[in-house]
């Protein structure tokens, strides 16, 4: 059997939807899965022996029409019984069109339902705590009535190597690992994912007061350094010292080994944060006003992995107001959002998974 899986567009989403494949390698252990991705995305792949093969989605077919089918014919040539569409957008339903496979199966959208042997409703509503991303994703092996029991947790996979490098990378900095390390996702990925600077400055602050030893680490791009130098700046000396502001990893790999010696993650919605609940860590998540908490706050328990959206404290300024409005008042409803309306709630997290009794 021969099975593809599509998964186009970010970090977070090709981490989550590898569980489709990670699902179907314990179903058909003796099947071919493949895996088409970003190829910037590849990185959080590696060492999931899941997939056997993954196929690059590039810039040159988004913008070149001509390379878009050449891609889709190679698909049609390596002749799949199975594609699964997590994508279900504009350049997968022309690789579905154009292939040859015997089932595919996506979600149920108006007008592109004959492009699939298997429409699956496409749910507004999670049923679980599992949340919406995963349940969305879960809800795509339906159709092959898989008797296994169902495993929805994303997995990262990290080198010995990989471990030793982000090991000496705290050391060579002085960092006393006795002490717990807070990893800071700092910045989102565009401005309106990004928690104001100037509330994150506060959010920082009461971390390094409420813990008395403890280190910080900042999670951010090279692009972003003025931004974190920014939020660096802003805290108060006492907070300063306890921040290493210069380590990062050198790549995506290398936050995914540096994120693994931390012991939680706190911050912005994004890749960072389901990166780190791959590795089993512990999450405090702040959306953007203009995302939906339902689709993203996955394993929400209320200890291990909490998030927090003004929609919870203020939901009258997001009555019968669409995505795309609330995408244009993003930044304006992000100055509502207080570090004040939350940071119980962080402090009581932050007792909660470091074991450390209250002061």
């Amino acid at each position: 059997m021969k099975i593809l899986v599509i998964q186009q567009k970010m970090i977070g989403d090709v981490l989550i939807s590898s569980i489709i494949c990670n699902n179907l390698r314990i179903a058909y252990p003796n099947a071919q899965i493949d895996y088409l991705v970003y190829a910037s995305t590849t990185p959080v792949l590696e060492g999931n022996f899941s997939i056997d093969n993954i196929i690059l989605f590039e810039e040159k077919h988004r913008k070149s029409k001509l390379e878009l089918v050449k891609l889709a014919l190679e698909i049609r040539s390596s002749n799949y019984d199975i594609i699964i569409d997590a994508y279900s957008k504009l350049e997968s339903w022309f690789i579905v069109l154009l292939s040859n496979a015997k089932r595919k199966i996506s979600y149920q959208k108006p007008g592109r339902t004959f492009l699939y042997t298997d429409n699956i409703p496409f749910e507004s509503s999670p049923k679980t705590n599992l949340g919406l991303a995963i349940e969305r994703r879960l809800s795509l092996l339906s159709p092959l009535k898989i008797t296994i029991p169902i495993d929805p947790e994303p997995k990262l996979f990290i080198t010995n190597d990989e471990k030793n490098q982000a090991i000496s990378l705290l050391e060579n900095h002085k960092i006393d690992r006795n002490k717990k390390t807070i990893m800071i996702s700092l910045l989102g990925s565009e401005k309106l994912k990004t928690y104001p600077l100037d509330y994150m400055v506060e959010i920082v602050d009461t971390i390094a007061d409420t813990l008395e030893n403890i280190n910080i680490l900042f999670n951010y791009l090279p692009k972003q350094l003025s931004d974190a130098q920014f939020v660096y700046n802003g805290c108060k000396p006492s907070t300063q010292s306890k921040i290493y502001f210069d380590v990062l990893g050198n790549d995506l790999r290398g936050y995914i080994a540096l994120m693994n010696e931390c012991d939680l993650i706190i911050g912005n919605d994004g890749g960072a944060i389901n990166m780190a609940k791959a590795l089993n860590k512990p999450t405090f998540t702040i959306f953007s006003p203009w995302i939906e908490k339902k689709i993203w706050s996955t394993f929400e328990d209320g200890k291990k992995h909490i998030s927090v959206h003004l929609n919870d404290d203020k939901p009258e300024l997001f009555t019968n107001k669409p995505e795309k409005q609330l995408k244009k008042e993003a930044l304006n409803l992000y100055k509502e959002f207080k570090p004040t309306f939350f940071v119980s709630k962080l402090k009581t997290f932050l007792h909660q998974n470091l074991n450390i009794s209250n002061d």
